[in-house]
């Protein structure tokens, strides 16, 4: 049977390894500016573009 402080470390490391895992997923589902974002500041199609200060 393993010893507690071997089963505690390896938990530990699989939580780690799971949560940078998260946040690399979370960035992913974001790292890409929809079309809408993209083109926003252009104003609408067919319109002139809107001013600028």
């Amino acid at each position: 049977m393993a010893s507690n402080t071997k089963a505690t470390s390896v938990k530990r490391k699989n939580k780690q390894e799971k949560a940078g895992r998260d946040r690399k997923n979370a960035l992913a589902r974001k790292s890409t500016a929809s079309s809408i974002e993209l083109f926003a500041a252009l104003g609408e199609p067919g319109k002139p573009a809107p001013k600028t200060k």
